[in-house]
This record gives structure tokens, C-alpha cells and sequence, in this order.
């Protein structure tokens, strides 16, 4: 599992919003994108951002279709909060589960996040 997988930030994410939800952390913008978005592409997040959306694990999330069909997003992270079928997502799902142990393995800020959450 590759740390830019699409499963791998979509935890990271959620994992970090849910720390916020729980009052364990307060959301620092340098915080969220030096843990989360490691060598991946803006235009690559911002899809991630787009289809969590839509699937209902987040919310807060603005964008807006340009000239072309490009997308941008109109909203700060700041406006980010997890969703309950987010919170279930994190804790209920296999491939989460598979997640959490590839991510423990490596000794960085989600490492602690997962020990500060307990999901």
C-alpha cells in the first residue's frame, strides 16, 4: 500500500477530522497538510476531498466547475468536519482496518493521531 493510495489519505483525513470532532486536537492547517497531503498533487487531493464528500464521510467541502470542466475548491480545510457515516466508515471498515496497520508501521504525526483517537 502506497502512502499515496486513495484509501491512505482518505484515513488520514478522516482520522484527523475525527481528532478535531473529539476535541483532542484543534485543526492547524500546516498540521493537517504535512500529515496528510505527502507528494500528492492539489488536483489529486482536491478529488479525494470531492469523492468523500459525495460518499458522506466529510462535509464543508466547496467547489465550483470552470471554464473547461476544471475544478476548483472555493472553501478553506478549516471548513472540513467528519460526518457520522464518516466516524462509522473509520472505525467500521475492513479496508480502514488494513489502513491503520499499514499506517502504524511508520512512526510519524497519524501514527500518534491513531494512539490519541483510539480508533
Amino acid at each position: 500500500m502506497a502512502k499515496d493510495d486513495y484509501f491512505v489519505i482518505v484515513y488520514k483525513v478522516l482520522l484527523y477530522l475525527y481528532a478535531c470532532f473529539k476535541r483532542k486536537t484543534v485543526f492547524d492547517l500546516s498540521v493537517f497538510l504535512k500529515s496528510i497531503k505527502v507528494d500528492i498533487s492539489e488536483a489529486y487531493f482536491d478529488d479525494i476531498l470531492r469523492m468523500m464528500q459525495t460518499e458522506g464521510y466529510i462535509e464543508g467541502y466547496k467547489y465550483k466547475r470552470v471554464w473547461g470542466g476544471d475544478v476548483i475548491r472555493i472553501s478553506e480545510y478549516e471548513q472540513l468536519e467528519i460526518t457520522q457515516k464518516g466516524i462509522e466508515f473509520l472505525q467500521d471498515n475492513s479496508k480502514m482496518r488494513k489502513v491503520k496497520e499499514f499506517l502504524l508501521e511508520s512512526v510519524d504525526a497519524v501514527a500518534s493521531l491513531i494512539n490519541i483517537v483510539k480508533v
